[in-house]
């Protein structure tokens, strides 16, 4: 039996759509498909990392550990969120008669928005550690580079969960959003919605932000010590290279992936007539094109471990043969450290 209007919690909103028509917006194949090809690409990365992390140095121990918190977030992301979402797919349940009291509706808005933040927020924090190595080799110590990586890591998780626990605690509020087989954020022009909606959309686009500027002063130093006057020993090892493509490729990623959606979710709460009419819905043409941006976004969850599957040392080498192991390029550290450990 359904419940009552009255009786229906918060995350509900006007939506015209019929079940012919969300059936074939929702395709459960293409969504089970697209779930299954995420988790076995996250899934892949993380053998290869494991490999990979056998032998590794410093810094690229710390390096992977925050492509491994990266992949770990990315898998699991796809995992509980497909799970609701191909479900809905199959079955096409109204959400209002399984979840009257809207506590699925709030778990999925807030892990959408977890594992939304996350991966911008970590390729913010992988720019931040690959810039202070390049730039400051001496500014860090040496030991338990792997502890203090998997800590802000964790510092990363803990925010963006924080993040998303606002609305639960009266900082806007999640909804079932078109065609009704998911939840977000809400779009609308309460005070809070459009305060929660803009601290999202900021945090990511300066996640996004800071990212591009960290790594381009990286490359520029990199490209420096490389084509400069520097001797062998001074210039960058294969494995400094290796792990700035890998941090470009999963910027550029994240920044096509996301940048569209946050740009939509800021222009929609601050337009001026209000995007969201006072009984809470929105037009069709705004419906369709979050759901189109959230798609592109998800895609980010895919890509993320194929940047790092692809660009390894020992695919590179396959287009770029001078990339070899030479072991007479030892580090960017200035080479008067090396011969104060000899005397």
């Amino acid at each position: 039996m359904r419940p009552n209007a009255s009786s229906l919690g918060p995350c509900f909103r006007p939506m015209n759509i019929t079940p012919e028509e969300r059936h074939l917006i929702a395709s459960p194949w293409f969504s089970a498909s697209f779930c299954l090809v995420g988790l076995a690409s996250n899934l892949l990365a993380l053998s290869v990392l494991m490999g990979a992390w056998q032998g590794s140095s410093q810094s690229r121990s710390s390096f992977l550990t925050f492509l491994c918190g990266l992949v770990l977030t990315d898998f699991m992301g796809l995992l509980v969120t497909g799970a609701i979402v191909v479900t809905q797919h199959f079955v096409l349940f109204e959400w209002q008669d399984v979840d009257p009291g809207c506590s699925l509706c709030h778990f999925m808005g807030v892990i959408m928005v977890f594992f939304g933040l996350c991966p911008l927020l970590l390729g913010a924090a992988m720019a931040s550690e690959r810039f202070l190595g390049i730039t400051r080799p001496f500014s860090r110590p040496t030991t338990a580079s792997q502890r203090r990586a998997w800590t802000t890591v964790g510092l990363v998780w803990a925010s963006a969960l924080a993040l998303g626990l606002l609305p639960l605690l009266g900082v806007g509020h999640y909804t079932v959003q078109y065609p009704g087989s998911w939840c977000f954020l809400t779009l609308g022009t309460h005070p809070g919605d459009v305060a929660f909606s803009l601290l999202f959309t900021l945090l990511g686009s300066v996640s996004v932000g800071m990212s591009f500027l960290l790594n381009t002063i990286s490359v520029a130093t990199l490209c420096h010590v490389y084509h400069g006057q520097a001797t062998a020993q001074q210039r960058p090892r294969d494995c400094e290279v290796e792990m700035m493509v890998q941090l470009l490729g999963i910027m550029v990623v994240a920044s096509i992936c996301w940048m569209p959606l946050l740009v939509f979710i800021a222009q929609t709460v601050l337009r001026s007539p209000p995007a969201m009419s006072p009984t809470g819905q929105l037009s069709r043409s705004t419906e369709r094109q979050l759901l189109i941006y959230l798609r592109v976004a998800t895609w980010n969850q895919i890509l993320d471990p194929w940047v790092y599957i692809l660009f390894r040392r020992a695919v590179i080498q396959r287009f770029y043969p001078r990339l070899s192991t030479r072991s007479r390029s030892l580090s960017l550290q200035p080479q008067f450290t090396r011969r104060s450990t000899i005397h």
